[in-house]
């Protein structure tokens, strides 16, 4: 297997394992969108909370030359440990809400 299809694979496992867990308030919606062709990967929650619209991004990634680039953790878990547990090199890892001058001292990927 090449390492795009590897990292797709990766991911949307990821996505999906979280995409599993149901938030425990309001009539939220969880929502796996996945756009292979373009190389986006989303979690998404949609809903309603106390009359109020919930849409928020939880997890998004994004496959650029052949690196996951983590646009959004919006959980409490650290992505990237998670991605290097499933095989992936931590120099194929960008922490893309980073500001770029200071990914350098993230110890992944800068871009």
């Amino acid at each position: 297997m090449d390492t795009l299809t590897h990292y797709r694979q990766i991911i949307r496992d990821l996505l999906f394992e979280y995409g599993s867990y149901k938030p425990s308030y309001g009539e939220i919606e969880t929502e796996v969108l996945i756009d292979q062709t373009e190389n986006h990967f989303q979690l998404v929650r949609v809903g309603w909370l106390n009359g109020s619209r919930v849409h928020g991004v939880i997890l998004h990634f994004d496959l650029i030359n052949n690196k996951i680039w983590i646009q959004r953790n919006g959980t409490d878990r650290q992505i990237a440990d998670e991605l290097m547990e499933a095989g992936v090199p931590k120099e194929d890892i960008v922490l893309a809400f980073q500001p770029e001058k200071l990914r350098q001292y993230s110890g992944f990927a800068i871009s």
